[in-house]
């Protein structure tokens, strides 16, 4: 039964680590779309806006839309991770792949994030990490999780939400 789940939270929640590690354990492909923004310059906002507009998020969605359809089509799962501070690129992506779908708003205080975001190799700034985390937690989306919990615990909650094989 193919599915594909989506991973949001603010930068430095552990998005990236916990779709590798789900990947990893469910034979899935996991797409960054924080990767695909960046490859296609979508990842800027306009000076006059205080993110990267939700249109931007979309343009990304399309890019990977083809390759994810062909994957659920072949029965695999696929994890799409990114901060998702928008509805609609998250709407757009349910609407657009009709399969079963699980969503999932990684939490963590913006101290933590912060402090995690200190400690990447590619460093994005405590400003964009307090900024990233406000535009999050503007809304939730899914189930709720709560990040600050070791690795292994929150991939085992959330392998516990989806269904097994």
């Amino acid at each position: 039964m193919a599915y594909f789940i989506i991973i949001r939270g603010p930068l430095g929640a552990g998005k990236s680590t916990v779709a590798e590690q789900l990947a990893n354990a469910l034979g899935a492909e996991n797409i960054n779309i924080d990767t695909v923004l960046e490859q296609h310059g979508l990842d800027t906002a306009p000076p006059d806006a205080e993110c990267i507009p939700a249109e931007n998020f979309v343009k990304a969605n399309e890019v990977i839309l083809p390759r994810a359809r062909a994957l659920l089509d072949h029965g695999r799962t696929v994890i799409f991770d990114a901060g998702f501070y928008h509805r609609k690129p998250i709407e757009h992506l349910i609407a657009h792949l009709p399969f079963r779908h699980y969503a999932f708003t990684l939490k963590a205080p913006v101290e933590v994030c912060v402090d995690r975001d200190r400690h990447r190799r590619k460093r994005h700034g405590e400003a964009a990490a307090r900024a990233v985390h406000s535009l999050v937690s503007r809304f939730d989306y899914g189930t709720s999780v709560d990040a600050t919990k070791p690795l292994a615990e929150v991939v085992s909650y959330i392998r516990s939400i989806l269904p097994r094989k």
